[in-house]
């Protein structure tokens, strides 16, 4: 019993004898790169957040066009495009006018066109919203 007892209090004695400890400072390191972690950091975080991000945009949330869909679609592109190209000939065409108007559907467009500027007006004529446009002219040199 004697010599357990020594062992204890040797082990005690072990436990309380004066230790050199030694502590650093403690440094916080952001991880986000816009807060001045690294920047190797960027991708992987990107990649958290949009596994997390519960918004789709509206196309994703479409149905897909069928064919049909798609050629009235692409039908009135070009038609749209053949109506801005008469009324681009007409400002710049060479017989091109001073001042004029188009009308189709409930779109209207004013144009006036005064050697230094043209200035359109696009008018919906359903809602009365309209747009201003104007867009200098190119002088050749002379």
């Amino acid at each position: 019993m004697k010599r357990i007892f020594r062992n204890w209090v040797a082990c005690l004695c072990l436990l309380m004898a004066p230790q050199n400890v030694s502590a650093g400072d403690l440094v916080f390191t952001p991880t986000n790169p816009s807060f001045g972690g690294s920047p190797l950091n960027s991708s992987h975080l990107m990649g958290l957040a949009n596994t997390q991000n519960e918004f789709k945009p509206e196309s994703a949330s479409r149905k897909p066009q069928t064919p049909s869909e798609r050629f009235a679609q692409m039908l009135q592109s070009r038609l749209y495009a053949g109506l801005a190209d008469k009324v681009s000939t007409a400002i710049f065409g060479e017989d091109a006018e001073d001042s004029g108007t188009f009308k189709f559907g409930d779109q209207e467009i004013r144009f006036s066109n005064d050697g230094t500027q043209v200035d359109l007006v696009i008018r919906n004529l359903t809602t009365g919203e309209t747009t201003e446009i104007s867009v200098p002219v190119a002088v050749s040199g002379q």
